[in-house]
């Protein structure tokens, strides 16, 4: 069982979320918030597995609260993975938050099906990078203009691999449209993210895509 944090200042939105996400049987949720400051509390009281992040909330937004919970909750040995939920003009928020830590984003409007296998998938340890990952990319600044160490060992299929991650395609889309297995495209994303000494596949897009825009 999946247990969830939702945090939302509207309490439409949370009760609309708690109703959708409870009819899967995997998926329990544990508590709500309505700020970033009441999230964190509830964070050290309750230890959900995944927390559902708005980012525009009052008293203590997303981003400061993702920042809080990923410094003090997080070890080697126990990740709580936040899922921020987003709307197309928090590009910025969105960034910030996953330099902070968060394991992904989605927009609020992402069909309730979509959500809840994301939440299964960054419960795992995937990352959800949801649509408008170009614009978000460009909201982080560019610290290096050469690649970084391992990238000159990187295939040429492993390079289409990330070009397709910095774009934001799930594992089954990548599959597709290089027209290889599901496997075999997990299988290049581990060597991907071991040669170039990274913790995750949006350590990966971030670093490509700022790579392909200089």
């Amino acid at each position: 069982m999946i247990r969830l944090l939702l945090v939302d200042d509207e309490s439409l939105i949370r009760r609309g979320l708690k109703a959708l996400l409870k009819l899967e049987k995997d998926l329990e949720i544990v508590g709500e918030a309505e700020n970033g400051q009441d999230a964190i509390a509830k964070v050290e009281s309750l230890h959900p597995d995944v927390v559902l992040m708005d980012i525009r909330m009052p008293i203590m937004d997303g981003v400061a609260a993702t920042h809080q919970i990923c410094q003090q909750f997080n070890t080697t040995s126990n990740t709580i993975k936040i899922l921020i939920l987003t709307t197309f003009a928090d590009e910025e928020y969105v960034a910030q938050a996953l330099r902070y830590g968060a394991a992904g984003y989605l927009l609020k409007d992402t069909p309730c099906e979509e959500l809840a296998q994301a939440i299964r998938m960054v419960h795992k340890g995937y990352t959800q990078l949801g649509p408008g990952l170009g614009k978000v990319m460009e909201q982080i600044p560019i610290s290096t203009s050469s690649p970084p160490s391992g990238w000159d060992e990187l295939t040429p299929r492993e390079l289409d691999i990330l070009q397709l991650i910095a774009k934001g395609a799930s594992n089954r889309e990548i599959s597709e449209a290089l027209y290889i297995t599901e496997k075999t495209v997990k299988n290049n994303i581990t060597r991907i993210l071991d040669r170039l000494n990274l913790r995750d596949r949006t350590q990966a897009a971030i670093i490509a895509s700022t790579v392909w825009r200089n």
